[in-house]
């Protein structure tokens, strides 16, 4: 007899996890990023580099499309049941996807993310408050017919800043992604400089309000040019050739190399072990003097522990701002999953802002809960932050975040 699998998913419910049924005895595969359809139930963290695949295969989720009025839809959409924390579900995909019937386009996803956050500020006897919008984004992720292999995504950014004009800041996102070589991801345009792991990756899966410090001075940036990006078992890695300009700012002052490697040691063993990723990297580039950066990975998750730390050296760096300075730093986090909705988490963090003057190392000490209302389509954040600086005056936060995508 032949074995077979069938697949539900729950309208009633208005779950976004597909159930897998299969006969007894069959062993259920593990996650393939390599488009083949399937997707197992390990909730673990991706790296960066996984990211760019697994973004673009939940594009193809089936869509529900149900009768209702649009009120009904939204309240379905918001009481979803979302455990897993490996990928941006958005709230409204059901409703915000549409499939065209003619044209090069097959399917446009439209999207929108807001992350806010509520900080209380303590130094001595001083004390404030602020509230920091961090994120407003919206945009569209879209598929071409499936004979031409290529995804695309435009991002825009409306959060408001007064380090650049609103047209530098604009856009984000802007590229094409072709699928045409196996394992592999040919990205042109204007997407996300993987500096570091944490400093390339999204903020949707930072487990933290605040980056840490290498990551926000060193990277969270964007970059115009082309980008090669290859997952396998043992091994991913990201290789771009990009512009050195930064938000539009000048027209090619220089250019640069962006590249990463992951080994994955532990990528044959189907996660009995967990899941273990080494990896290490460069950024180097001209914009109008030399700058380089240099980093190194290594994390482990383990069902629901999970313990990471990264590494970075500077002689120059060009991230939100261009600095000749001769900087590192280092952080490491460690995290547990109480429940599959609340995760606790602690890291420490160092940084010297200028290697060629003593007495100036920033250390932050924090501590926070995850609160997983909805999976990432929904989430609250609350940290404790202790700052110890050798140059200025202690001072704590305690920083309330919300993440929302729709």
């Amino acid at each position: 007899m032949t074995a077979f699998a069938v697949e539900n998913v729950s309208v009633e419910k208005n779950v976004i996890e597909k159930e897998i049924v299969l006969p007894k005895n069959t062993k259920l595969p593990k996650r393939d990023l390599n488009n083949d359809g399937v997707i197992d139930d390990k909730d673990v963290l991706i790296d960066s580099t996984e990211e760019n695949f697994f973004m673009f295969k939940h594009l193809g989720d089936p869509i529900n499309r149900e009768e209702g009025s649009l009120l009904h839809k939204i309240e379905k959409s918001l009481k979803a049941e979302v455990t897993r924390t490996d990928y941006s579900n958005y709230l409204l995909k059901d409703i915000l996807t549409v499939d065209l019937d003619k044209g090069p386009i097959d399917r446009i996803q439209f999207y929108g993310k807001y992350r806010g956050n509520m900080s209380f500020n303590f130094a001595d006897s001083d004390y404030d408050t602020e509230y920091d919008i961090t994120s407003i984004d919206i945009g569209m992720m879209g598929q071409l017919n499936p004979e031409y292999k290529t995804d695309f995504k435009l991002q825009f950014k409306l959060t408001p800043t007064s380090e650049r004009t609103f047209l530098q800041n604009l856009i984000s996102d802007a590229y094409i992604v072709n699928m045409a070589i196996p394992h592999h991801q040919v990205i042109l345009g204007n997407s996300r400089n993987q500096v570091g792991v944490e400093g390339g990756m999204s903020t949707t899966y930072v487990p933290f309000v605040m980056r840490s410090q290498i990551a926000r001075t060193f990277g969270n940036t964007r970059a115009f040019g082309a980008r090669v990006v290859g997952n396998y078992s043992l091994v991913d890695y990201s290789l771009a050739l990009n512009s050195s300009d930064r938000f539009f700012r000048e027209f090619f002052p220089g250019t640069e190399f962006t590249g990463w490697v992951n080994l994955k040691p532990l990528g044959k063993t189907d996660g009995k072990y967990g899941k273990l990723v080494v990896g290490g990297g460069l950024n180097a580039g001209r914009k109008h003097e030399d700058y380089t950066v240099g980093g190194a990975y290594v994390g482990w998750t383990y069902k629901d522990f999970m313990i990471n730390a990264e590494y970075s050296i500077a002689d120059g760096y060009n991230a939100k701002v261009f600095s000749t300075n001769k900087a590192d730093g280092f952080y490491t986090t460690i995290g547990y999953k109480l429940t599959p909705k609340v995760q606790l988490v602690a890291r420490y963090d160092q940084f010297d802002p200028n290697r060629d003057i003593d007495g100036d190392i920033r250390r932050e000490y924090s501590a926070g809960i995850n609160y997983f209302v909805i999976g990432q389509g929904m989430r609250i954040l609350l940290n404790y932050v202790f700052c110890d600086n050798e140059n200025f005056e202690d001072s704590h936060r305690i920083i309330l975040g919300t993440q929302i995508l729709l």
